[in-house]
């Protein structure tokens, strides 16, 4: 036989100073572990999206990242002739010959920002399909012209359409802003390849990516390239190799949500122990009546474990509340494969929210279970002594 629920809410009724104070310690702890993990997985969603399942990305054998790869001329041409690499309408090879270095870029307020500095090729946006010119235009070949990904348009200075930017020994002009589905290509600055390799590495290029005539012919091409002498070179499909860049940040930004959040749940779990276990020393009296009334001991350790679950699902809610607000803010970190600024809003998903609320009943769970634990074990007898 349970014991009656409108029970619990009387008792939860009659403390609610402490059960409130509980309430939002383990709420604080949600919204934290929230937020922390909301910042993984938008840093993750950016870079994830950066890449198609249509194309594949070429590099140099061995490099792990575009910035220490290197292709020559011929070996762009050689790939761009391939049979498996899709045409556009006017029967050109959908290739974009990529240079990919890093620059450094003074903020408004202050401090200076690594970011990426990527020439492309004139077909770069029918590769990319989803990069599109929002303001201004785009550039023109043989041209200092540059466009700005929106994501870093607000954060840097001279940057504006018309604005004059100097890197590299020189002015250029910028002359729009694009945005990229809010991949991490926003978080870049494009001109044309042609442009960009004198002022930078010279006549090399960093990456070949291109669109598959059949991407699911991905392991046929690869075994193509990668044993073509003439080219020395590694493919991979360019969606997966984005996702693997934010792999390692993702997971340290995870551990650190796990491990900060852990160490504030002791203090929660602590508040809730000791507000469940000041609840079973006041109602010990009522504990006998329970037990004499043929409740048995199970009956009361569900009891108790309903009523500290109820102040942490409270708990858990609140925290989700407070969590809510941040969902699309846009922030930075450094993406560590290339040491340069991402910028990326906090991402609080349906899946993190859901994460949060167990969080919240797990520590309701480990908060209750003890105190639940000696209301049951509490002798009938020293129970009715201390009414």
């Amino acid at each position: 036989m349970a014991v009656p629920i409108l029970y619990n809410v009387r008792s939860l009724r009659q403390r609610p100073v402490s059960t409130l104070a509980t309430a939002l310690g383990m709420a604080l702890v949600v919204a934290v572990f929230i937020a922390v993990m909301a910042l993984a997985s938008g840093f993750s969603a950016a870079l994830a999206r950066t890449g198609s399942r249509d194309n594949a990305i070429v590099l140099r054998q061995g490099a792990d990242s575009e910035l220490a790869s290197g292709l020559d001329r011929d070996a762009a041409q050689i790939i761009s002739a391939m049979p498996f690499v899709a045409r556009g309408a006017d029967g050109r090879p959908l290739v974009s010959p990529e240079v990919y270095v890093i620059i450094n870029l003074d903020r408004p307020g202050g401090g200076t920002a690594n970011v990426v500095a990527r020439g492309v090729s004139a077909q770069a946006f029918e590769v990319r399909k989803g990069v599109r010119v929002v303001e201004g235009r785009t550039f023109r070949s043989g041209a200092p012209e540059i466009l700005i990904g929106r994501s870093i348009a607000s954060r840097f200075g001279s940057t504006a359409v018309g604005d004059k930017l100097r890197f590299a020994n020189r002015d250029w002009t910028v002359v729009g802003h694009f945005e990229a589905g809010g991949s991490s290509f926003e978080s870049e600055i494009w001109g044309e390849n042609e442009q960009f390799m004198p002022a930078f590495r010279g006549e090399v290029f960093q990456s070949v990516t291109f669109r598959m005539q059949d991407p699911a012919a991905l392991k046929g091409l690869e075994q193509t390239l990668e044993k073509d002498p003439r080219l020395r070179v590694d493919v991979e499909r360019e969606y997966d190799f984005y996702a693997n860049q934010s792999t390692l940040l993702t997971q340290i930004l995870e551990f650190f949500a796990v491990f900060v959040t852990s160490i504030m749940a002791v203090g929660a779990v602590a508040g809730a122990v000791n507000t469940m276990y000041a609840a079973v020393a006041n109602r010990a009296p009522e504990i006998a009546v329970l037990r004499t009334l043929g409740f048995r001991p199970a009956a009361i350790v569900g009891s108790f474990l309903l009523e500290s679950v109820a102040i942490a699902l409270a708990g858990g809610i609140i925290g989700c509340l407070l969590a809510l607000p941040i969902n699309g803010i846009t922030t930075s970190t450094t993406n560590w494969s290339s040491f340069s600024e991402v910028a990326f809003p906090f991402r609080v998903t349906p899946d993190l929210l859901a994460a949060g609320l167990a969080f919240a009943l797990l520590m309701g769970l480990v908060g209750g279970f003890f105190p639940a634990l000696r209301a049951a074990r509490m002798p009938i007898v020293q129970a009715l002594r201390q009414a």
